[in-house]
């Protein structure tokens, strides 16, 4: 997967094009830089035992990655596997990481949620 130059070039001042890659429930991967990820690590890894099959989804399904000179990442196949990617990808940014989506997925993700109505939090917020 190729960063979009906009994104590749904060990676590479944060965390020197060091990310790590795992997988959400959602059906997408997320993408941290490296030191967020560590921070969030700790915090998942002290999760109570009932937490157990979520902290093997986020933990055990990290991987360690570099952005390569051209700021693309090779994501495993493991973890393409696991969420569908397939070759059209969508990258988005969500404040302290991305999120990676096969671009059908993401829109009928979306679509349901659309569909199934916009919970308060969203329909108290004014922009």
């Amino acid at each position: 997967m190729t960063v979009p130059a906009r994104h590749r070039d904060t990676l590479l001042a944060t965390c020197e094009g060091r990310v790590t890659v795992t997988r959400h429930p959602d059906g997408c991967l997320m993408l941290f830089p490296r030191p967020v990820w560590e921070q969030h690590k700790e915090r998942i890894a002290a999760w109570p035992t009932a937490a157990r099959a979520f902290q093997r989804i986020f933990l055990g399904s990290a991987d360690d990655l570099e952005m390569d000179s051209a700021g693309r990442v090779l994501l495993p196949a493991t973890l393409r596997q696991a969420t569908g990617l397939q070759k059209e990808l969508m990258l988005m940014g969500m404040g302290s990481h991305f999120e990676i989506w096969d671009a059908a997925t993401l829109t009928d993700s979306e679509a349901r949620a659309i569909a199934s109505g916009a919970p308060g939090v969203v329909l108290d917020y004014s922009f």
